[in-house]
């Protein structure tokens, strides 16, 4: 099994802003080291890797169609098959470390047992409303919200009778895609990534809401929620990095380091609020850290495998760090020092 490791301060304390002219300040760059494992199931595509309570990484597999376990004290893989044809997308493990994935292609959320391998499958309805599961996130009772990207909607999944319900969106071919729930755990917010909106979704009157982007060109593809309450997204086609805070309705945004080739896929926030974004239109690609507070951008650094496309990724406070999967079949963490 090969490993990568790399660590990169350089990179940060020298690289000069494609469009704003700005070094990054050398007294506020945070360092960060990233370590890769190669998976041992080729060209499957390893991706949304979730950390479970027992500290172990759980991912699927999108092109073989698998759910997958990484022990990171040990270094060892596992595989549990899922039926031909499932695409999952994003693996979710309640607390009783019942991993859950979206059966993307194959019209279902699933349920897997570690111990034995065996999987329970809940159909989506047959109408096609919720015909492709997307991405998934836990609410603080359990239950789940996740999007449909060429279903065009939003669904809440309840794990005790397995009912979903769906929310259609009223903009037409708005492709739901990120989703994640408030600080509280109760108000799912959601990337519309075919038009230039982001939507929200009262848990009380199931109403789902849809806020504009200032530019008509923005697309969100994944979000991330910082401290203060404040909604961030990387914006795909433009290549900026977006702040929408609820609280007044107003917008910031400010251009990534790769420009309009940044392509910002994956992104999350650690405990310092730091927003972090990997760029995936540039080889390599590029994982890019942004300090909220300060409003200056304070890392980048190589994926020494190259990436190819990071599509989703995860803090880790227990350990600082942040997982990811790449294209390039690895499954990777970057700790933040």
């Amino acid at each position: 099994m090969k490993k990568l490791t790399l660590s990169i301060l350089s990179i940060a304390v020298l690289f000069v802003y494609a469009f704003s002219d700005k070094e990054i300040d050398t007294n506020a760059v945070v360092e960060v080291q990233i370590s890769e494992w190669q998976v041992p199931w080729e060209n499957s595509r390893p991706r949304d890797p979730y950390v479970a309570p027992d500290g172990d990484i759980w991912f699927v597999g999108q092109r073989s169609h698998y759910v997958g376990e990484f022990d990171p004290e040990t270094e060892e893989f596992r595989k549990i098959d899922l039926e031909d044809g499932a695409g999952p997308h994003t693996v979710v493990v309640d607390d009783n470390g019942f991993p859950w994935y979206a059966g993307n292609r194959a019209n279902h959320i699933g349920k897997v047992n570690p111990e034995t391998g065996e999987i329970t499958k809940y159909m989506m309805p047959d109408d096609n409303s919720a015909r492709d599961p997307h991405t998934i996130a836990f609410n603080e009772d359990g239950n789940m919200w996740f999007t449909s990207q060429g279903a065009n909607s939003v669904g809440f999944f309840n794990v005790e009778t397995g009912e979903p319900t769906i929310i259609p969106v009223e903009t037409p071919r708005a492709r739901p895609y990120g989703i994640i729930m408030d600080q509280n755990m109760e108000q799912p917010w959601i990337a519309l990534f075919g038009t230039n909106k982001l939507a929200t979704v009262d848990p009380e009157t199931m109403e789902l809401t849809e806020i504009e982007l200032p530019n008509a060109d923005s697309r969100p593809r994944r979000l991330a929620q910082t401290s203060d309450g404040t909604i961030w997204y990387g914006d795909y086609s433009r290549g900026y990095v977006g702040m929408y805070d609820p609280a007044d309705g107003s917008f910031q945004e400010w251009p990534l380091p790769s420009g309009t080739s940044s392509r910002p896929y994956a992104v999350t926030v650690d405990d310092q609020d730091h927003f972090w974004v990997v760029e995936t239109g540039v080889d390599p690609n590029m994982f890019v850290g942004f300090d909220t507070k300060s409003k200056e951008f304070v890392s980048s650094t190589e994926i020494e495998s190259g990436g190819g496309t990071v599509r989703h990724m995860v803090f880790d406070e227990e350990t600082n760090s942040i997982w990811f999967g790449t294209d390039t079949n690895y499954l990777g963490r970057a700790v933040i020092n």
